[in-house]
């Protein structure tokens, strides 16, 4: 009998593991690949999601006239900070096709200091990728496959949720 309340137990805390209850997150059930991910940072030069490999790659979709992308952006500038994910690396993309000035401005205003702002290029990347709206997160393991989003805002900050992540540091 201690045997089977022993199993059930390890069983149902490796399922909360899998599932934890943080709002806006859809774990995919079957990791995504996709093909050459392109960005661009403040310079107009390219970055290629899979010069990270090895990493755990956060890219977190924005606008700066995006409600919510103000709400969560502190949280996910202290996040860069976590002790804990020693590995990550966080893109804030721009796709509001909004100049550099704007964007700087924005990031001035919220006092983000340890995240770069980046651009969706030309090539449209939020459309590839299924956006359907901003404040989006899309989350990659360290082989470069999408395994979970955050649609809508979310504060990075919280317990839960860095629990939850540094599993795939």
């Amino acid at each position: 009998m201690r045997f089977l309340v022993i199993f059930i137990f390890l069983i149902s805390h490796a399922i909360a593991n899998d599932f934890p209850e943080i709002k806006n997150l859809v774990i995919n059930k079957k990791l995504k690949t996709y093909e050459n991910i392109t960005f661009l940072d403040a310079n107009e030069k390219i970055v290629s999601l899979s010069e990270f490999r090895g990493n755990l790659v956060l890219l977190n979709f924005w606008a700066t006239w995006c409600a919510p992308c103000k709400e969560e952006m502190p949280s996910l500038d202290g996040l860069k900070l976590s002790p804990e994910l020693s590995n990550i690396e966080i893109f804030p993309i721009n796709i509001g096709k909004d100049s550099f000035k704007k964007s700087d401005q924005f990031f001035k205003d919220l006092d983000i200091k340890n995240l770069d702002i980046y651009f969706d290029n030309p090539k449209t990347l939020a459309k590839d990728l299924g956006l359907r709206g901003v404040p989006t997160t899309i989350l990659f393991n360290k082989e470069g496959k999408e395994f979970a989003r955050v649609i809508g805002s979310i504060d990075f900050l919280d317990k839960k949720f860095i629990e939850w992540i540094k599993n795939y540091n």
